[in-house]
């Protein structure tokens, strides 16, 4: 990803050490006193830098004490707790830490009562085997004033740019071949396929629940999508698996981006056959339908969503959560049927719409999860977890989902 640098580079992890937090939110309710090292133009926009700093450290000390209240003061009260949730997922999948290395400021913008800033920040994470992952996300913040102070909204990390190229069950005919695919595309998180050109308006696939290994903490997602190819807009529903402990849980879920996963309420577990379909309906609105097809239950939930339409996805993840790549767990062999969408009105196997092949790679360059050719139907495949370790971040494009 293009860095841009507009403002000072500022390094939180050398030099002076660690921000004080108890005096920096001291500081922030007195906006015109903020250090002289971020000290811009407008003394607005060093409050929302700083805020921003603090913020950040904030999560860090969250996550290495348990303690979350410490995030409250920079906060509103839904990203609290979001940002709970994220320093919870990652301890799950299997991170021990992490450490901002430096932040170059973009654009920052303040109108009233109201803020943005970007910020593209470089963080370090560890892993329970020792392995760290050094990676640099853009995000865009929005920030809000409450009683006086300035608390972040939201903060969205863009999906990467660039170019990109009916329900089954399980007891279909296997017409799915294993030979890898001609990849024409690497990702650090996802794998499978994805289809562009032309406006999508549904998506289908049915896929079994993989049994996952508990050997290896880790974590992996299904799901399929329409957006997030070449734009920022994803809307997605799925299953994960999570593995702590010894153990592995399992859910359902959906998410429309920028907003967060929700678990849903339809239990899965492994050997599941399960068919997912999000389509839309009138402008704007999307209908998710998911079906356990072993147990017969069902879930639907009709969503408002903003979305470009710009492209299809089949994938495997690995999830993110903030601030990396959870790792990804092992789960064998997965294997996805039925795989349509409507493309310009028409309903189109993988095959027709010329989707292409994304294998997910780690920094080496290894394929950590492959995915095969089509099969003869042209609308299944099959995805596998090589031996390859999956816990440092790969050296393709970074596509984002959070868990």
């Amino acid at each position: 990803m293009r860095k841009l640098l507009i403002g000072l580079a500022i390094v939180l992890t050398s030099c002076v050490g660690p921000v004080d937090l108890g005096r920096a939110v001291q500081q922030l309710q007195e906006p015109a006193a903020a250090s002289p090292a971020v000290v811009a133009s407008d003394p607005s926009v060093a409050a929302v830098k700083q805020v921003i700093e603090v913020a950040n450290e904030a999560q860090e000390k969250a996550f290495a004490t348990g303690d979350a209240s410490v995030m409250r003061a920079t906060a509103t009260s839904a990203y609290y707790d979001e940002l709970t949730k994220i320093n919870g997922d990652l301890a799950r999948g299997g991170v021990t830490g992490f450490t901002l290395v430096r932040i170059e400021w973009g654009d920052v913008t303040v109108s009233g009562t109201t803020a943005t800033a970007t910020a593209y920040e470089t963080w370090r994470t560890t892993y329970t085997d020792g392995s760290q992952d050094q990676r640099t996300d853009r995000n865009d913040y929005t920030l809000v004033r409450e009683n006086g102070a300035w608390k972040i909204q939201t903060d969205v990390q863009p999906v990467a740019q660039g170019a990109a190229p009916g329900s089954g069950t399980a007891t279909q005919p296997d017409t799915t071949t294993t030979t890898p695919a001609r990849v024409s595309d690497t990702s650090s998180n996802w794998s499978g396929y994805v289809a562009s050109g032309g406006t999508y308006t549904s998506v289908t696939g049915t896929w079994i629940v993989p049994q996952v290994g508990v050997t290896t903490t880790g974590a992996d997602a299904t799901w399929v999508g329409i957006g997030g190819v070449s734009g920022t807009d994803l809307i997605q529903a799925g299953t994960q698996a999570t593995v702590s402990g010894g153990t592995v849980s399992y859910e359902a879920w959906t998410e429309m981006l920028p907003d967060s996963s929700r678990t849903v309420s339809l239990d899965v577990a492994p050997g599941d056959s399960v068919t997912v379909s999000i389509t839309e309906q009138t402008g704007g609105e999307w209908l998710i339908k998911m079906a356990n097809n072993t147990t017969q239950a069902t879930y639907q939930r009709t969503v408002r969503y903003a979305s470009s339409r710009s492209s299809a996805e089949w994938i495997q993840e690995a999830p993110s959560a903030g601030r990396g790549i959870i790792p990804l767990d092992d789960f064998g062999t997965l294997r996805f049927t039925g795989g349509s969408a409507v493309r310009d009105g028409k309903t189109q196997s993988l095959s027709a719409l010329g989707a292409t092949a994304v294998a997910m790679i780690n920094r080496a360059g290894q394929a950590i999860a492959q995915p095969s050719t089509l099969g003869a139907d042209g609308s299944s495949f099959v995805v596998t977890r090589t031996s390859a370790p999956g816990t440092v971040q790969g050296g393709g494009r970074t596509f984002r989902r959070r868990p």
